[in-house]
């Protein structure tokens, strides 16, 4: 979350948002991505958020996989949650917020426009989060490809060839970036992430040992590797986790992916399953386990945008210095903006 200054001179308050399917994530934050709508007042309210005369509590049950992130108004209930909560850090309660969001790698073409108006359909909202009112005004809202923004911080280690893969909780991204210039045509989308891992999972444990475990179970197996549970059921996980990794490097592979020839950048939540079940080169893939990098990029992004565009309007220059970061054309490093 960045505090800085618009061409108004209005303060405004940028905050990177990771909309994924399994966890919300900011450059500070992260929580699930659980939704729960009552048209009464629950009666555990520990994460309660009341918008337009709806209660809705976060973090409850799972959200499914949907190709179109607009279809319903979850995400805009856990945007209010996301936004509630960097405010409540900053001890404030009313701002007016630029949002960086972002989209898989091959949707933000054709949905970016959606979705940014998704996010800015109201040019002001009031809401409680965790009995606490809020005031928010929007200042705009800028839509990233996922993935790319993981890497925006260490472009300058993308030397050579090199194959980034985000797995997130409902899709995997592959994107190519040969000497830091990523390649938009070389971009790809598999709905392929770390919850089709929990189904196949939960899948094996049912056919070999007739049990129905909690996804909690399996999910903390694949962040870590274990879990206080019988060894005969850490077996069955973890063979499936492992099967379903293969899987992974089998799709890379599809991709042109060649351990010899280039290296390889994993980014998002799934990278904790590659480092505990895959079997690879340590020393030619990188694994980055910092999950709100994603989050973290869009900000800086959004950032940079707005101090550019802040120069430009004083010295007399216009354009939007960031039209090849945002859809068609991703192929210029940050410093040929």
């Amino acid at each position: 979350m960045r505090m800085m200054k618009n061409n108004r001179n209005e303060t405004i308050m940028v905050i990177g948002i990771d909309h994924g399917y399994g966890n919300m994530k900011t450059a500070t934050r992260c929580f699930p991505s659980g939704v729960a709508r009552y048209d009464e007042e629950p009666i555990f309210q520990n994460n309660l958020l009341v918008y337009n005369g709806m209660y809705y509590q976060i973090g409850e049950e799972h959200k499914e996989f949907c190709a179109e992130k607009t279809q319903d108004e979850d995400y805009y209930v856990l945007t209010l949650a996301v936004i509630a909560r960097e405010l409540d850090g900053k001890g404030m309660n009313r701002a007016k917020v630029h949002i960086a969001a972002g989209l898989p790698l091959t949707w933000v073409a054709t949905q970016k426009e959606d979705f940014q108006k998704y996010l800015l359909q109201n040019e002001s909202v009031d809401f409680i989060f965790r009995n606490k009112e809020y005031h928010v005004e929007f200042a705009g809202a800028d839509i990233y490809p996922q993935g790319f923004a993981a890497a925006f911080y260490r472009l300058q280690d993308f030397k050579g060839i090199n194959m980034l893969v985000d797995i997130g909780n409902g899709t995997m991204n592959i994107m190519y970036i040969n000497n830091s210039r990523p390649l938009e045509k070389k971009c790809f989308t598999e709905k392929y992430g770390t919850h089709q891992c929990v189904l196949a999972v939960r899948e094996s444990l049912l056919k070999e040992l007739g049990t129905v475990v909690d996804d909690l179970v399996i999910e903390q197996v694949i962040r870590t590797g274990t879990a206080d549970i019988g060894e005969k059921y850490l077996t069955v996980i973890s063979k499936a986790a492992g099967d379903y990794t293969k899987e992974i490097f089998h799709k890379l592979r599809e991709r042109e992916y060649n351990p010899e020839l280039m290296r390889l950048y994993v980014v998002g939540g799934g990278g904790c399953m590659i480092q505990n079940f895959g079997e690879y080169d340590k020393s030619r893939v990188t694994i980055v386990r910092d999950i709100c990098a994603t989050a973290k990029g869009y900000e800086a992004m959004t950032v940079r945008k707005i101090q550019r565009n802040f120069v430009m309007n004083r010295t007399g220059r216009h354009g939007n210095i960031c039209r090849r970061w945002t859809g068609k054309n991703i192929n210029r490093t940050p410093e040929q903006l």
